[in-house]
């Protein structure tokens, strides 16, 4: 499994990169905060949302801690998908949130 730092991750956002943030919490949590840009997919949707996905875009998974996001990351990794995982999620992330 691919895997990201959350500093790499806050690096590159610093940077002005453009990433593809898909966030596989629950709703309610996102909304508690999320890193600003991100789609999001709850992990329990996620099969039933593939093709809202593009198999050409590199994604970074996020969840809470990494354990949901590698769950997700090897799930679409098996689907073909350009999937890696962040490793310690939202509560190691420092960076802008909404």
């Amino acid at each position: 499994m691919k895997e990201i730092s959350v500093q790499e991750v806050q690096q590159s956002l610093k940077n002005g990169e453009k990433l593809n943030l898909l966030d596989v919490r629950e709703v309610a949590e996102v909304q508690e905060d999320h890193i600003p840009g991100i789609i999001n997919i709850p992990l329990g949707l996620l099969e039933f949302r593939l093709q809202e996905l593009n198999k050409n875009t590199p994604y970074i998974i996020i969840c809470r801690s990494g354990g949901r996001s590698g769950q997700a990351t090897e799930f679409l990794a098996h689907h073909g998908y350009d999937a890696t995982n962040m490793v310690g999620g939202m509560l190691a992330f420092k960076g802008k949130v909404e």
